[in-house]
């Protein structure tokens, strides 16, 4: 595991280098900075003033030299300035990760329990594999945008037992979980057909195994075949999925926030990088990058823990 772990570090370095790279070069290469935007709002700025300010933003460096010194700044935990918000990049950054991981992390973890549940079910049943891979293909198929709003106009505006979008003004458990429902079931449907359509193969595959045949030979359970043996076999290529998926746990979900008006990191994002806000973009880049590099290497120390059989191919 060590050594996989020394093998791997060095490379999430490099492609994290590269990344900061080329998003560092293709949002200085987007139309509009900070001057423009200021001579926009005061025709009157003179020359000097426009000199002396492309001079504190940096502008008046090379594309090169503001990348290294931006990334000699993150090395030292110096991440910037906003220039939307006027404020500390990661100030503005924690409180959108911290909406979407408690958005996300919920929606993700619904789908993943319900999408293992439904896909075992289908395994073990196969009478049930034509209404789970239904249930998924509708999952699947379904918009996430279109879904919010019909949950809006059901559960909000018709029954009107839920608040249609948006934060609690008043703090409170369960005032939050009323607002967090609507989205959550949004995004956890919207994420249930891969769990389901991966687990149902990854089970079926198992349960034709011959250990398998051998353990109800003797006379073992098929709850305990199912959950002790064939499960955790078949959870091996679930946490690719999973490693994937956590991604988008600091990344945001754009569609969603929008439509219920939640404040996150997919909204803050978009806003940066159109607002040719380079710190905040850039940090709020690699923070994703970096997750779902690390998510990736934790699956793959997972699944040689969990099938010996992959280190010794891999070898």
């Amino acid at each position: 595991m060590l050594r996989i772990v020394a093998w791997r570090i060095p490379q999430i370095a490099a492609t994290l280098l590269l990344l900061s790279l080329a998003a560092y070069l293709a949002i200085g290469a987007m139309p509009g900075d900070p001057i423009a935007l200021a001579m926009m709002a005061d025709p009157r700025l003179g020359p000097a003033d426009i000199e002396r300010m492309r001079a504190l933003h940096g502008l008046d460096q090379p594309l090169l030299a503001r990348w290294w010194a931006w990334l000699s700044g993150v090395l030292r935990g110096e991440f910037g300035y906003s220039r939307l918000f006027a404020r500390p990049a990661a100030e503005i950054l924690w409180p959108a990760l911290r909406g979407s991981l408690v958005l996300l992390g919920t929606a993700l973890g619904l789908a993943a329990l319900l999408g293992i549940a439904a896909g075992s079910l289908a395994a073990l049943r196969p009478r049930w594999r034509g209404a789970v891979d239904a249930l998924a293909l509708v999952s699947q198929a379904l918009p996430a945008f279109w879904l919010g709003i019909l949950m809006i106009i059901l559960f909000a505006v018709t029954l009107g037992w839920l608040p249609a979008g948006g934060a609690p003004d008043a703090p409170g458990m369960l005032e939050a979980l009323r607002y967090i429902i609507l989205p959550v079931a949004t995004l956890a449907i919207a994420h249930l057909a891969a769990y389901a359509r991966h687990t149902a193969a990854s089970m079926a595959e198992v349960l034709r195994a011959p250990w398998i045949t051998a353990a109800r030979a003797r006379g073992a359970p098929e709850r305990r075949i199912a959950l002790v043996h064939a499960l955790p076999n078949a959870a091996v290529p679930l946490l690719s999925l999973l490693a994937l998926d956590a991604g988008a746990l600091v990344s945001g979900a754009l569609i969603t926030e929008t439509v219920f008006a939640r404040p996150g990191m997919g909204k803050l994002l978009t806003d940066a990088v159109m607002g040719n806000d380079h710190n905040l973009a850039l940090l709020a880049l690699l923070l994703v990058a970096t997750t779902t590099l690390l998510a990736t290497l934790a699956a793959d120390l997972a699944q040689r823990a969990l099938d010996p059989r992959l280190a010794e191919r891999r070898a």
